[in-house]
């Protein structure tokens, strides 16, 4: 009975050094995992004429589809870069758009019942 409970002692050093092992990989920085390259990219894009400043883009979007700007992300897609918003909308709807980030053209679009609006009470 003695060896059982060694070896269970044993098994249950093991895994606990597993799981320690594991838990210490899952929080480590894997390289640069920290968005400063991300950034550093996303900076030389717009110094280089490939991504159109933000403000600018959200001004454009406001027009269209306005609402409360939840989210945003600067990512490179298929050989360029695209921003993609999360917007909260009137009556609590989320809107996803992509848009290409050098000029602003829509890509993608989802959410339910989507309608273009015209900002600020303007009538159609």
């Amino acid at each position: 009975m003695a060896a059982v409970d060694i070896t269970r002692r044993q098994l249950g050093h093991r895994l606990l050094a597993v799981g320690l092992g594991c838990a210490a990989l899952a929080v480590a920085p894997a390289g640069r995992a920290d968005g400063r390259d991300d950034h550093e990219r996303a900076r030389r894009a717009f110094e280089a004429g490939e991504v159109m400043p933000l403000r600018v883009l959200l001004e454009q979007v406001e027009l269209t589809y306005p609402g409360q700007v939840l989210e945003v992300e600067l990512e490179r897609e298929d050989g360029r870069w695209v921003y993609e918003l999360k917007l909260l909308r009137g009556g609590g709807e989320m809107l996803e758009l992509e848009l290409d980030a050098r000029d602003g053209t829509l890509l993608k679009l989802k959410g339910r019942d989507v309608r273009p609006e015209r900002a600020h009470g303007e009538r159609r």
